[in-house]
């Protein structure tokens, strides 16, 4: 169970107080996002844009690393309790402040954007932390994804947007998966309309070696579905109600 950007609705996304909240409540691992500053630092941090979460303004490529972490990354966000995260020292993490905070956590990170450069980055920090090994990198944009691969045949990845569309379409007409470039699955259990994850998309992923993770997932009965259907792993923004339900499934099994 990886907790999403910390579990989003219990703190301050992409924060270390929700990474240290979300493992505390049992999440195997965390996922979170990572973007460059303007000086190139990758920084932990979903939108392109400052204003939704933070005291900041802009696009965080505007913004040097140091400047960055003088914002208050607790800004606007209130948790299901009603508590109010403003002004209680939140800040935007630097990528390598998390790798060496959580030496032994796995990670699903997602590398935001189309530039080839985050990947170089992001994986030159990761290797240097001796995390390559728990580390699997994502990404929308098929360019990053490839990016990173390119820096060695030790990077573990997950598909990108462009894989998973024909790795679906090869599922419904049931032809045996191909080798595959990646070692992982990330996937929204529908998008739009479209029906992603089922349990024809699961056994296909099966019989490929590679294991199915399905983001967001908050409810009980959604998560007891994708397990039984056997997803291999929930990213919730609830890691308070995702890890007890984990746990039961572990222990029937």
């Amino acid at each position: 169970m990886f907790a999403h950007r910390g579990g989003s609705k219990l703190r301050p996304e992409n924060t270390l107080v929700a990474f240290d909240h979300g493992l505390a409540l049992g999440a195997d691992g965390l996922e979170f996002d990572v973007r460059l500053s303007s000086d190139g630092v990758p920084m932990v941090h979903h939108d392109a844009m400052l204003d939704r979460t933070t005291s900041g303004t802009g696009p965080i490529s505007a913004h040097t690393a140091d400047a960055l972490q003088q914002l208050d990354a607790g800004h606007h966000f209130t948790g299901l309790d009603g508590l109010a995260w403003r002004h209680r020292g939140c800040v935007i993490p630097r990528l390598d402040v998390v790798l060496s905070r959580y030496p032994a956590v796995p990670i699903i990170m997602e590398l935001k954007g189309d530039d080839p450069e985050v990947a170089r980055r992001a994986v030159a920090l990761v290797r240097g932390a001796g995390a390559i090994g728990r580390v699997c990198f994502a990404g929308f944009e098929d360019t990053v994804v490839r990016a990173a691969r390119e820096e060695g045949p030790d990077v573990v990845s997950s598909a990108a947007r462009e894989e998973i569309r024909w790795f679906l379409y090869r599922s419904w007409v049931a032809v045996a998966p191909r080798r595959t470039a990646f070692q992982a699955f990330q996937v929204p259990e529908t998008a739009g309309a479209l029906r992603v994850v089922s349990r024809r998309f699961v056994r296909a992923a099966r019989r490929a070696g590679v294991p199915v993770a399905v983001w967001t997932v908050d409810e009980p009965a959604a998560m007891e579905r994708l397990l039984a259907w056997g997803v291999r792993g929930l990213i919730s923004d609830r890691p308070d109600v995702a890890v007890p339900v984990v746990r039961r499934w572990r222990a029937s099994r």
